[in-house]
């Protein structure tokens, strides 16, 4: 058994999650198969966007798992909320919705990942360690949708700050190995799982992201990847 708080020579504490979904069964679901996963803890569920909010304030957790359509307050406006409030909890949303616009929108409005409910257990429990790392992840299905529809102009106006004047000029030429690292930064490895990957030091690849981050105008890892994939950059 994993020792509380890390205590303990060698141990590692449970990513704590709270849950928002309107849906008992769905959540009863999901908490089941993350205790299964093991290494998650959730330690809060809430029915709707009120609630989660008030769950994610009381309880701080490391990752946040939020649906997008709820009756009342949704996922959006629990996004919204959290930016106007400063809460800086990774979200990673999962929805049974792969709509383009609403991919956009819920990474726009600050989550860190985005996964459908048909993934496996071991998919899930993957994105929320990544998100609790200091990660992102969008699973690849998405990120292809995603870069088809910016290549075919369906989600033009919709990307990070498109349609304003000065964004080409904010942009900045990547390198091949920062368009590297944001690649896999795109597919939501960890600043450790790109430095294995690419056989580099951690801090090399924490250099390479913050130049990346400077260089995209950005401040956080989500969104650099949706303004890479905004001006081509990851095509």
């Amino acid at each position: 058994m994993t020792a509380p708080d890390g205590a303990g020579t060698g141990a590692t504490r449970d990513v704590r999650v709270v849950l928002i979904d309107d849906q008992t069964l769905v959540r009863h679901g999901i908490r089941s198969l993350l205790e299964i996963a093991g290494g998650v803890t959730v330690v809060a569920e809430a029915d709707d966007g009120e609630s989660g909010v008030a769950a994610i304030a009381q309880h701080v957790p490391d990752v946040a798992l939020l649906d997008l359509r709820m009756p009342g307050r949704d996922g959006l406006w629990v996004l919204d909320e959290l930016g106007r409030r400063g809460v800086d909890v990774p979200v990673l949303v999962l929805t049974t919705f792969d709509d383009d616009e609403l991919v956009l929108r819920a990474l726009r409005g600050g989550a860190q990942g985005y996964l459908l409910k048909d993934v496996t257990v071991e998919q899930l429990a993957g994105a929320v360690r990544a998100l609790a790392d200091g990660g992102t992840f969008v699973q690849p299905a998405v990120t292809a949708r995603l870069l088809r529809a910016v290549r075919s102009g369906s989600a033009a106006g919709q990307g990070p700050e498109a349609g304003t004047g000065t964004d080409e000029a904010r942009v900045q030429p990547l390198t091949e190995r920062e368009t590297q690292v944001l690649r896999l930064v795109a597919q939501g490895c960890s600043n450790r799982e790109i430095a294995e990957l690419l056989h580099l030091a951690e801090g090399t690849v924490k250099n390479h992201v913050s130049q990346v981050l400077l260089k995209l105008d950005t401040r956080d890892r989500t969104r650099a990847v949706l303004r890479a994939l905004h001006h081509g950059l990851l095509s």
